[in-house]
């Protein structure tokens, strides 16, 4: 099979699981792993790979636009929203891991079709790619939900500098995206960094205020969401099935990572970085002329 070639930009724990996870894609395979820092361990692993590198971030792109069609860029907000411009010049189509929100907002599972039109898609974040699908299915369930809320519990050591440098942008884009998706004014994102030894396995929980609330049409949705959302981040399990107390419908989910380069507890840089490849798969596939996944 003709394979599309992709570039990453970026070469820290998110660029690199990207690139770990090529291995096994039979439709993209890596022309360019650019970042800044020589020293980087992903620089080093890509040459062993045999992957072409470069220290010259964005500017690898711009001065060999033939290495790829489609583009990570796993950096930063503030380095997406100078590289977004660039690369749309450059015809390239771009998949932002950072909280820049740029391009049109994509979780996979729930708009996949209409992002693949777009030149410029956003993951949101690690807690928007898995708390968004469970709270869109109880929004499409009960449409006069009052209030929706997540909380996403991460290991400190998966939270790297890029994550710690985004906090904020990380609770306004994922309140964004929890908006935007189930139409409600009212949300909330926290993220906690827990530093409990051995590290914890990312938890999520989903909070909504619905007066009666039909259970049972409810955790139909969330679980069929569950098994739609496993087919590309195999980890992804509800652990604790919707609730309801007080008023308040609570669902918890966790995010096991498939641990291709970072450890397994790192669900919360696993989940986007599967979105990514699902992502991409699908743009390779339209471009060969063959079938979008459903």
């Amino acid at each position: 099979m003709n394979k599309v070639k992709v570039a990453i930009i970026g070469t820290g724990n998110i660029g690199t699981d990207i690139l770990m996870k090529l291995k096994r894609s039979d439709i993209l395979e890596c022309g360019m792993f650019a970042g800044r820092s020589a020293d980087s361990k992903g620089i080093q692993l890509a040459k062993e790979m045999g992957i072409p590198t470069s220290t010259d971030s964005i500017n690898a792109i711009i001065n060999n636009p033939d290495c790829c069609d489609i583009v990570f860029d796993a950096t930063s907000a503030n380095v997406h929203k100078a590289n977004a411009p660039i690369l749309k010049d450059l015809g390239k189509f771009a998949i932002d891991l950072t909280p820049a929100r740029v391009g049109k907002m994509c979780v996979p599972v729930i708009n996949l079709e209409e992002c693949l039109e777009e030149d410029n898609v956003n993951l949101i974040t690690c807690g928007g790619q898995a708390t968004t699908p469970i709270a869109y299915a109880i929004s499409k369930v009960h449409p006069d939900v009052k209030y929706i809320e997540i909380v996403a519990t991460i290991a400190s050591k998966s939270a790297g500098k890029g994550t710690r440098d985004n906090i904020d942008e990380f609770t306004q884009t994922t309140r964004d995206a929890l908006t935007e998706f189930t139409g409600s004014d009212k949300t909330k994102a926290i993220i906690v960094l827990n530093p409990a030894e051995p590290p914890i396995t990312m938890h999520n929980t989903v909070y909504a205020l619905i007066d009666n609330p039909d259970m049972d049409a409810i955790t139909k949705a969330v679980m069929e969401m569950e098994q739609k959302i496993k087919k590309y981040v195999p980890g992804y399990k509800i652990v604790l099935p919707p609730t309801f107390e007080s008023g308040r419908v609570t669902t918890t989910l966790q995010v096991v990572g498939l641990g291709d380069y970072l450890p397994k507890y790192s669900g919360n840089l696993d989940i986007i970085t599967c979105a990514a490849i699902e992502i991409a798969e699908n743009y390779a596939r339209k471009k060969l002329g063959g079938v979008i996944n459903g």
